[in-house]
């Protein structure tokens, strides 16, 4: 009879967040579930958003977990979150626990419970100018507790493993890389029915550069409409992604230089729409000054389109020699590159299909059967 051992996940992020780490949660919890011999425990604070809870199928083997009374008010969770948790994981019988983004509950070593943490990235601490001061102290902290709790460190890049050992002066040896997995939906072709009824749905422009991620200062999408003014009439931006502040001042932009009829912001786009807002696009751009990683340029290119991202973080890694990176402050570099990339351009096609052939080693990763590797090795 197979011996079952009970791995507890950190599920914050799973029932909250509808891309980034949440995505990145769910994917690995649906894989992890295929792999015999686990039981899985995920712990929330509460339910959270159903349409993101239900994309984790529940079983016997998967189940989520959340508080008991104590812990209901808005204190209590995050007490229960940094601290109280530890036993229920002991109560629970719970042999390893990960922490899914970068955080990890203080006691885990002394209450007998091993412990993985994965780090995605240390953007607050490369570039704190993005982020509230308060917040940067919070982040920093928990990063330098996790990093002293845990048994193993998993960053998601060589990138991110850089500046873990940098930053938190860890010893390289302690960290390992595991790519993230690659949403199955990006993967096929979508129906003409559902091409059809996302171009409807949105009114999408004939011709289109895409450009998929929260719309934020960091993430620079202020350089892609910059570079409309240097590409053909026909072509527009469609930017995808959750609102910031910092829309206001692309929008500004848009109003100044009368680009209204060719950027198009659509917000709150269900994760369903996105394989077809990819397929129908002539291109993808990420001008983002740094990532941890960059998942999006992974699911273009899945998808069947050339990329165009920026220099100064972890990009090339993601989307490999045959996309073209810019400078993030050279908009006529950055036109430039998408003129060449555009449908109609001689080289477009060798392009993706070179950059589909690299990044073939993030497809199936074996992401799952890694971190259950990390998990057994710790018992």
């Amino acid at each position: 009879m197979e011996q079952y051992i009970t791995i507890g996940l950190d599920a914050k992020r799973i029932v909250r967040n509808g891309t980034g780490l949440g995505s990145f949660g769910r994917t690995l919890v649906n894989d992890l579930s295929h792999i015999d011999g686990l039981n899985l425990r995920l712990y929330a604070v509460d339910k959270g958003r159903d349409a993101l809870r239900l994309q984790v199928s529940e079983s016997d083997h998967v189940q989520f977990c959340y508080p008991g009374g104590l812990y209901k008010s808005s204190l209590g969770k995050a007490l229960w979150r940094s601290r109280g948790i530890v036993g229920q994981l002991a109560a629970d019988g719970v042999s390893v626990f990960h922490g899914l983004s970068g955080e990890l509950p203080s006691g885990l070593g002394k209450a007998g419970v091993r412990s993985v943490v994965t780090i995605h990235d240390l953007i607050f601490m490369r570039h704190p100018e993005y982020y509230n001061k308060v917040d940067v102290k919070i982040y920093t902290s928990k990063f330098r507790q996790a990093v002293h709790e845990a048994d193993r460190i998993v960053a998601i890049s060589e990138c991110t493993k850089r500046d873990i050992c940098q930053l938190g002066d860890v010893s390289a040896d302690r960290v390992s890389v595991i790519y993230q997995s690659c949403a199955s939906r990006f993967t096929g072709e979508p129906s003409p029915q559902k091409m059809w009824q996302v171009r409807f749905r949105y009114d999408l422009p004939d011709r289109y550069v895409l450009n998929v991620g929260s719309i934020e200062e960091r993430k620079n999408v202020l350089l892609a409409v910059k570079a409309l003014l240097r590409l053909p009439d026909d072509v527009s931006l469609v930017v995808v992604g959750r609102s910031t502040p910092y829309e206001a001042l692309v929008r500004q932009f848009v109003v100044d230089h009368q680009l209204g009829e060719r950027v198009l912001m659509l917000h709150d786009v269900p994760d369903d729409d996105l394989p077809a807002l990819y397929r129908m696009a002539d291109a993808f751009v990420y001008p983002s000054r740094y990532e941890g990683f960059g998942i999006p340029v992974i699911e273009a290119i899945r998808m069947g389109l050339p990329v165009v991202a920026c220099t100064g973080s972890c990009l090339e890694e993601a989307g490999g020699p045959d996309s073209l990176y810019v400078a993030p402050d050279d908009d006529q570099a950055m036109a430039v590159a998408l003129q060449r990339v555009l449908f109609g351009s001689q080289e477009r096609l060798l392009r993706v299909e070179r950059s589909q052939a690299y990044v073939r080693r993030f497809d199936n990763t074996g992401a799952a059967q890694a971190y259950t590797d990390i998990y057994k090795s710790l018992l």
